[in-house]
């Protein structure tokens, strides 16, 4: 049956950690007939915090997707929608989500604002160009200021926010909220779970306010369209409804406007109107931009299809989830149709796949589907070489759509089976959550006979070590948690040489070459339009034919395995420009392994003359405390190499931004918790990589 697309919205709910998202995904789903009784996070009940992990700590670690459908003004719609974490260490979950979303709704805490990972869920959005709506959550908790928050999204996040809603009292007093649209006051009962909507006129003491918060709204949304300007200069009360809501609605599309709303989830109060919002300004998938891709064999080839049933099928994977029935594969289809029982091809890899089964998704409950169509967020069964970020497209009309980036792992452990039996398990295991989840790497260290894990953070590595023993039943034991480190170099080399020969009887072997490198970081790739893999910039500009053509990528792939395999202690060498200026060969002895050793031989001279450095992960540390612990709190974050660099004063609490090594951090949340009484709480993000100090990287050597 054909949908209307118009009638469609994709959407997700993000925000900080704590925010109250799963509480209003999980009110939406009550409103909105999917489920019939509601669920809470404080009791592990919630519909989309299906893994035991999430049941038992109260937070999302893993997206979940749902279909629902609402009556908006008469007419039925469709709500794809994806409640995301907000933990730092998922982030690859909020990632992946909003590349496929066409627009989010972003959930605040009413007393705190904006918080550290509101602003990268915002940046995120920003990238992937989502329109959002912002719901300022959480209105009747102590301390809750709607004033303060919506100028925390003016400021910290730099956005248009244009309030279409005020609260009618905060913290205890809440009682409902003001439209400002309509200027009538809106209120819910507890009796009856909120289902039903009481309209009144706006209580006398709260008039002036709510003409005040009118006032601006109008002003704001004036601004997004000349002729409502001029309008609104001749005479600022004549802007009808309709004419607002039609500016406003460009203007998010545009990502000009975010619209701003008020309520309290978890007392029922402002879920369905967020929906009318979501309808009323959010777009549907014809209002997007038509998805951009390149032609797979020629990537200079630029290529686009719109968002009609009418194109070639084209969609991109963005999950992959192991099931008891099969790998689920999770896709946003973009044009075209597909059927249950039809092959599709994986460009990137230039394999078919075939599509066994299709279901719509409500979190770990599904519907089976005949078929699909452009616009729609669904899972299918039987895909084998399909991963996140993957395009699959029809056979016939191929394209390579935008890969999605993933964060490189900060953190690493090694893990070892109990028994052989355990140890055949685990392989398997690995690779199953590697398909899983991008941001999880692992590997098996030939030399000490360790498997490594590597990821986000503490918390991801634990999750991930329960999820082997609890739900994959192995049996494993994990040591200490360890940094990414990296290495680097601090100067220049110039025409240092590695040749590799040997002669063994019968037909040796020769390979020659002669590199230069220098120190490069990615922006300055960028802007001097280079490619870097993995840290590397590797550029041939040998001439006059000294080494053959076919040699070139031994010499390159022999460089590449050195860098990854590192000189000073095993860390993966980033940041270096490696030129191939020279070099010799031989008619007989010469090979590809030959080239390959010369290679590595010339990268490791190289660097070693170029002077070698260890980069450590640095993390921005956000810590919100009361004011009477900061003395406390600043000196800890001192002695732990970090350096303060905001520090702002929040009512009784102050926020305090720091830069720390994340060798430092180990445990820090349970030092922080006693430091303060268990009143102060942090976040921590990867930022970036430094060089660490000489006396500390002697240590980290000998450790290794």
């Amino acid at each position: 049956m054909a949908i209307n697309l118009n009638h469609v919205r994709n959407i997700g709910i993000c925000a900080h950690i704590d925010a109250g998202k799963t509480t209003v995904t999980e009110r939406i789903l009550f409103y909105t007939g999917k489920i019939h009784r509601m669920g809470e996070v404080h009791e592990g009940t919630a519909t989309m915090d299906s893994l035991v992990e999430e049941q038992e700590r109260g937070i999302t670690i893993q997206s979940a997707a749902t279909t629902c459908p609402w009556d908006h003004l008469g007419v039925e719609y469709k709500i794809n929608l994806i409640d995301t974490p907000g933990h730092v260490d998922f982030t690859i979950e909020v990632e992946r989500s909003l590349r496929v979303l066409d627009g989010a709704v972003a959930v605040f805490d009413g007393k705190e604002g904006v918080e550290a990972q509101s602003e990268t869920v915002w940046r995120q959005a920003d990238r992937y160009g989502v329109p959002r709506l912002c719901l300022i959550n959480k209105m009747d908790k102590l301390g809750a200021d709607f004033d303060y928050s919506y100028s925390s999204i003016l400021t910290r996040l730099g956005a248009n926010g244009i309030p279409i809603q005020f609260p009618l009292g905060w913290g205890n007093e809440f009682k409902g909220i003001v439209d400002l649209m309509t200027m009538r006051a809106l209120f819910w009962s507890q009796e009856d779970d909120g289902q039903e909507i009481k309209e009144t006129d706006i209580p006398a003491e709260w008039a002036e306010k709510a003409l005040e918060w009118r006032h601006k709204m109008v002003e704001k949304i004036a601004d997004l369209d000349d002729a409502l300007t001029e309008k609104y200069l001749t005479d600022p009360n004549s802007l009808t409804v309709p004419e607002m809501k039609a500016a406003l609605r460009q203007g998010v599309i545009d990502l000009r406007a975010f619209p701003v709303l008020c309520g309290s989830a978890l007392k029922y109060v402002g879920v369905q109107t967020v929906l009318g919002a979501v309808i009323d300004y959010l777009p549907c998938p014809t209002e997007r931009p038509n998805v951009e891709g390149v032609e797979p064999r020629d990537p200079s080839v630029k290529l686009s299809r719109p968002h009609t049933e009418d194109a070639p099928f084209s969609a991109l994977v963005f999950k992959v989830v192991a099931d008891v029935a099969g790998t689920l594969t999770y896709l946003r289809v973009y044009s075209g149709k597909l059927t249950k029982g039809s092959r599709v091809l994986n460009p990137g890899n230039d394999r078919k796949e075939n599509v066994s089964r299709l279901y719509e998704m409500h979190s770990q409950h599904r519907n089976a589907l005949d078929e699909t169509g452009a616009g729609q967020i669904v899972a299918v069964v039987g895909l084998k070489d399909s991963f996140t970020g993957d395009t699959l497209c029809d056979p016939d009309h191929p394209i390579v759509l935008e890969r999605m980036t993933f964060p490189e792992p900060v953190i690493s452990m090694s893990i070892e089976p109990d028994t052989a039996d355990d140890k055949k398990k685990l392989g398997e295991a690995l690779t199953t959550i590697r398909r899983e989840d991008p941001s999880f790497r692992s590997n098996y260290n030939e030399e000490t006979g360790e498997t490594i894990i590597s990821g986000m953070g503490e918390l991801h590595l634990e999750i991930i070590k329960n999820k082997l023993v609890r739900d994959m039943k192995i049996g494993v034991s994990v040591g200490k948690p360890r940094v990414a480190y990296r290495e680097t170099i601090t100067g220049a080399a110039e025409r240092v040489r590695g040749l590799f020969k040997k002669q063994s009887g019968g037909r040796g072997q020769y390979g020659d070459a002669v590199v230069n490198v220098r120190p490069m970081t990615k922006e300055e790739a960028i802007a001097e339009e280079l490619v870097m893999k993995n840290g590397v910039v590797f550029e041939d500009k040998v001439s006059g034919g000294v080494i053959p053509r076919e040699f070139i990528p031994s010499i390159e792939y022999g460089v590449r395995q050195a860098a990854a395999s590192g000189i000073l202690g095993g860390f993966p060498v980033i940041n270096v420009k490696v030129e191939l200026v020279y070099g010799s060969y031989h008619d007989v002895d010469s090979s590809q392994i030959a080239f390959e050793q010369a290679g590595a031989l010339a990268f490791r001279e190289a660097c070693t003359e170029a002077g070698l450095a260890l980069l450590e992960p640095i993390m921005k540390l956000v810590v919100t405390t009361p004011d009477e612990f900061f003395g406390s709190v600043s000196g800890d974050i001192a002695s732990r190499r970090g350096q303060i660099t905001d520090s702002e004063v929040r009512g009784v609490v102050r926020l305090v931004t720091a830069e720390v090594p994340l060798s430092e951090l180990f445990g820090y949340t349970t030092s922080l918790r006693s430091m303060s009484q268990g009143r102060a709480s942090s976040s921590m993000e990867p930022l970036t990589y430094r060089i660490m100090p000489e006396r500390l990287k002697d240590e980290v050597l000998a450790k290794q």
